[in-house]
């Protein structure tokens, strides 16, 4: 099995408020905020875009999540580094973590068979 696309993206900032009247400012629509300074955020029916706010001390980063139709029937190919296996989120999906070949991490998501 082989992932579907893109997910969506996760996106840390410096300035949640900010952010997010950029991105609605290009079209974006808040889908939910936290007071934690976080939330999402999609263009249509496309990816979404989660926005989490981060200490100035801290270099804000970018993270492609991809779709993975089911966790259970994934199998990374051995050139593939899995940093982390399928695991469940706090926010109700399923995620691993992998290393691409520049030493990026790639976030691949499923959700949670019932």
């Amino acid at each position: 099995m082989t992932t579907e696309g893109i997910e969506g993206v996760y996106v840390e900032t410096h300035n949640w408020g900010k952010a997010a009247k950029f991105l609605q400012a290009l079209g974006y629509n808040v889908e939910f905020a936290t007071e934690d300074g976080s939330g999402m955020l999609r263009n249509g029916d496309g990816p979404y875009l989660l926005l989490a706010e981060i200490p100035e001390d801290r270099k804000p980063e970018v993270q492609v999540v991809l779709r993975v139709a089911d966790a259970g029937a994934f199998s990374a190919e051995e050139s593939v580094e899995v940093v982390t296996p399928f695991e469940e989120t706090h926010y109700g999906t399923q995620e691993m973590k992998v290393r691409d070949p520049d030493g990026r991490v790639w976030s691949l998501q499923a959700p949670i068979k019932k």
